[in-house]
């Protein structure tokens, strides 16, 4: 129940004020005096004051100034008679909410007096926010900013296998975080303070990932004019994270299981073996098991990766993250632009949470970079967004009284949205849809969208 505060020493419209107010269901303090208000504002913590701003000993502007004072979130509405509007202006410019003329009418009371617990609510909520976020990020050397409960498991698990030294494969759509989860491996192990390096397989030739991996002796090719340790070597005592394993070829598979199993290396075009210590941790957005039945990763080097495995879930099944990793951002961004952003509107995380978030966590991070950066002040709301992601929530939600759309229809917008995200590429499509190549090409002869 939202708590009031109502000061005015005008005893029957103090009554009348409280009548008015308690029919609307909420809880009801009355001060006759600014005296008593003062006492009562000292011993009890309330959303909204209410109060006149003419009154002898203590008058209006001193309870505005109190409480802004004290309290972070409470709003303060002005009431004033119609003499007093330069006084009441003045009082919003030290952080009255609101100013209401006498004689006022009740229903614009009830409407400002809502409208400033909304606005009390949205700056609860934020704090809310910062406060768990500052939890998460002091529990951790590398916070990973959840609520959901299957994340919440993965990240027990993961702090419990981290000094273990076994090997790790990590599943899960590209944007979920998976090299992120790989560091926190790193950082709960015993190689915390040994390197931790990355690359991502599916970025090189087999030639240029052999060099990079293994690294080379002088002269082994046209232009290796000096020795160069690969990442292997380089992160020796330490751990590796191999992005997108199941991009690589057969050929550079067999290289690396060699690695992995005997603990050595030989760098291109060298002749003898070097030594290794180094913990791999492994990730791909493909169903691995899949590509080993259709003979596209070795079984083998899949037993050897794949000890503990982890698999993150996307955005879209840890809706209630959004929030969190909203905050999360935006105080990221707002300190990299030198932008203040207090308030995150509902509208924008309402917005939001009805979205699907086909790029998951990278792209939840880009939206809000992008809301920040064209930031003018105020609260951060639903205009900072792209029109991608309100058009989408539209089409998805529309207001009572407009046409609801059908099945089909949600289903070609979709299809449509994810068509154009991927630039037109079906088996990239297929898989942010959960289908295969042939149904979506009947979907898309049947919608007639076919490229």
């Amino acid at each position: 129940m939202k708590r009031i505060l109502a000061i005015d020493d005008e005893k029957i419209a103090l009554r009348n004020l409280g009548r008015i107010l308690e029919k609307e269901g909420y809880y009801i303090a009355l001060a006759d005096s600014g005296e008593k208000a003062l006492e009562l504002l000292k011993k009890e913590d309330f959303d909204l004051v209410i109060t006149d701003l003419r009154m002898p000993k203590v008058d209006g502007m001193k309870i505005v100034e109190f409480v802004k004072e004290q309290s972070s979130y409470t709003e303060v509405i002005v009431i004033t008679a119609y003499g007093t509007v330069d006084s009441a202006v003045e009082a919003m410019k030290k952080g009255a909410y609101y100013y209401i003329s006498k004689p006022y009418k009740i229903d614009l009371v009830r409407k400002v007096v809502k409208e400033a617990l909304d606005k009390v609510e949205l700056r609860k909520e934020n704090l809310r926010l910062k406060n768990e976020l500052k939890r998460l990020k002091s529990d951790d050397v590398v916070p990973i900013i959840t609520r959901n409960s299957e994340m919440l498991r993965i990240l027990r698990t993961a702090k419990e296998i981290a000094p273990t030294d076994c090997n790790v494969l990590i599943t899960g759509e590209s944007g979920t975080g998976k090299e992120l989860l790989a560091l926190y491996i790193h950082n709960n192990s015993g190689r915390a303070d040994k390197p931790f390096l990355g690359v991502n397989c599916g970025a090189f030739t087999d030639e240029l990932l052999a060099n990079e991996l293994f690294g080379h002796e002088k002269g082994a090719y046209t232009g290796a004019y000096n020795s160069k340790p690969g990442l292997i070597e380089l992160a020796n005592h330490g751990t590796l994270f191999l992005d997108e394993i199941s991009d690589m070829s057969n050929n550079m598979q067999v290289m690396l299981l060699r690695a992995i199993q005997e603990q050595e290396l030989r760098r291109v075009g060298g002749t003898s073996n070097i030594k290794i210590n180094v913990r791999f941790i492994a990730a791909s957005n493909r169903d691995i098991e899949e590509a080993v039945k259709n003979n596209e990763f070795r079984l083998d080097l899949y037993y050897r990766l794949n000890v503990i495995q982890f698999h993150l879930p996307p955005l879209s099944q840890r809706k209630e993250d959004i929030p969190l990793l909203v905050r999360h951002f935006v105080d990221k961004y707002s300190k990299k632009m030198n932008k203040k952003v207090e308030i995150i509107g509902d509208d924008f995380l309402g917005i939001l949470r009805n979205y699907e978030f086909p790029g998951n966590v990278r792209e939840l991070e880009n939206i809000v970079e992008r809301a920040i950066a064209l930031f003018k002040g105020g609260v951060l709301d639903q205009q900072y967004l792209p029109d991608y992601v309100t058009k989408f929530s539209l089409i998805s939600f529309r207001d009572k009284g407009q046409a609801y759309p059908t099945l089909e229809e949600q289903e070609l917008e979709y299809i449509k949205y994810i068509m154009k995200l991927v630039d037109g590429n079906k088996t990239k499509a297929a898989q942010i849809l959960g289908i295969d190549r042939v149904t979506l090409w009947r979907k898309l002869k049947k919608y007639g969208i076919l490229s």
